[in-house]
């Protein structure tokens, strides 16, 4: 099989992939656990739950992080770890290449 026609599948099954909840749930919300763990931690203690610390960041600012910061730090994390991944593809990559080469 050549390369072209399995990146060309792979596409196809990822665009699959992220279709067909669309398709199969029209109009559904799809929010994240955290959302849904909160709501289940208020359901099983009845809303009596008091968090028994506070986020670091919050302590050293004196209150709630406004969410422009929020989102820096979320794009901040992203971006370090979309580094890792893409030095680790190409360390591979790179080790594969000289690996040939040399006899």
């Amino acid at each position: 099989m050549k390369k072209s026609t399995k990146v060309t599948i792979i596409i196809a099954i990822v665009v699959l992939l992220i279709a067909i909840p669309l398709i199969i749930n029209p109009g559904s919300e799809f929010e994240g656990s955290d959302g849904q763990g909160s709501e289940m931690v208020d359901e099983i203690t009845g809303g009596e739950y008091e968090p028994w610390t506070e986020p670091i960041l919050e302590r050293l600012l004196g209150g709630e992080i406004p969410g422009e910061m929020e989102t820096l730090f979320f794009c901040i994390q992203t971006g370090i770890g979309v580094g890792i991944i893409a030095f680790s593809f190409g360390y591979l990559a790179a080790k594969k290449k000289h690996a040939t080469q040399t006899p």
